[in-house]
């Protein structure tokens, strides 16, 4: 039975209000069921937090309320999927990429289960929370798990669009999204493709490729970069796994140096991702994995963490600078 829903309190409304990109989550499921799609949604007690307390609010007899049992969220939601009904189950991503790993390797993906797996608030995006909660392992984790689509969307409105597009997407997903205060990079209703990357400037001298919450900031970086002169490209790579290979190639034929920028781990991340491709095709370029060092991020506000890692505009751009740099002392 759904525990009360709690409108009136201030503190869900104050969060309401400072998370305006979680929205669209539910406004997305909410337009998947009025279009008749079997949907159904769950989270382990962070409606709040993740948005889905709106949908909860418009269809409550589609909406789970778990509580604290994240694992059993998901084997539940595996359960759901072999009646033809479609799951949308969420929660932290640390706890949903990490947790419950065994829970989506064996009973979503090895059963071919098409659930929708939403780890929010991933990287570093939760703070004071600290290390117990912060998400910089979960790309490497959920991208080894085979028959498992992992994507990271930029925005609120590339979220939207992507939950749209997997109404009739065949495999289990992961996604992992940001805590809703993400600045816009799309306009509503942006087609999505997965497995497409979308170029957002073609550059000579470097090539960044992000994905998630670092695509904005790596966007006013290059801006900044090539304003003073430089020839910087962006490529937004949304879908992780299955990885465009074709856009890295092409990126990687026409730049001097490919940069990698990511909230997670530079191992077995996004950058690791591109390594591999490049790796196998034997293209000879270099490439730069920015993101967090193999350490265990530190406990501050996620303003400061993303400055502290340079992953805000100003510390992409740093980084970019110094790739640039070490190419031509090559």
């Amino acid at each position: 039975m759904n525990r009360p829903l709690s409108p009136n309190s201030w503190q869900y409304r104050e969060l309401n209000a400072k998370t305006p990109g979680l929205s669209h989550l539910s406004d997305a499921l909410i337009s998947l069921v009025e279009a008749g799609e079997p949907v159904v949604a769950g989270s382990a007690d962070l409606q709040y937090s993740n948005g889905l307390n709106k949908f909860a609010e418009h269809y409550p007899d589609r909406y789970i309320q778990f509580g604290i049992s994240e694992q059993n969220m998901v084997t539940a939601a595996a359960g759901l999927a072999t009646t033809g009904l479609k799951p949308y189950v969420a929660t932290f991503a640390s706890f949903l990429g990490l947790l419950c790993c065994e829970q989506i390797r064996m009973d979503v993906a090895y059963c071919a289960q098409p659930v929708r797996l939403i780890g929010h608030h991933t990287g570093i995006s939760l703070g004071f929370y600290g290390t117990s909660h912060h998400a910089t392992e979960d790309i490497a984790t959920m991208r080894a798990i085979a028959d498992l689509t992992v994507v990271s969307p930029a925005d609120g409105p590339q979220l939207a669009a992507a939950i749209k597009a997997s109404a009739d997407y065949p495999e289990p997903i992961y996604f992992r999204i940001g805590r809703g205060r993400e600045p816009d990079v799309y306009p509503l209703d942006t087609p999505f493709t997965f497995g497409k990357a979308i170029e957002h400037m073609v550059g000579e001298e470097i090539t960044i490729i992000a994905c998630g919450m670092t695509v904005h900031p790596a966007l006013a970086a290059a801006r900044t970069l090539n304003a003073q002169g430089h020839s910087v490209g962006v490529i937004d790579m949304p879908t992780i796994k299955p990885l465009d290979r074709a856009a890295i190639l092409a990126a990687a034929g026409r730049s001097k140096v490919l940069m990698s920028v990511e909230e997670h781990n530079v191992l077995g991340g996004l950058g690791s991702a591109i390594a591999e491709v490049l790796t196998d095709e034997g293209a000879g370029v270099r490439l730069v994995r920015h993101g967090i060092h193999d350490e265990y991020s530190l406990i501050a506000p996620p303003t400061h963490l993303y400055a502290h890692y340079r992953l805000d505009a100003a510390g992409i751009a740093e980084v970019a600078r110094g790739a640039m740099g070490m190419r031509k002392a090559a």
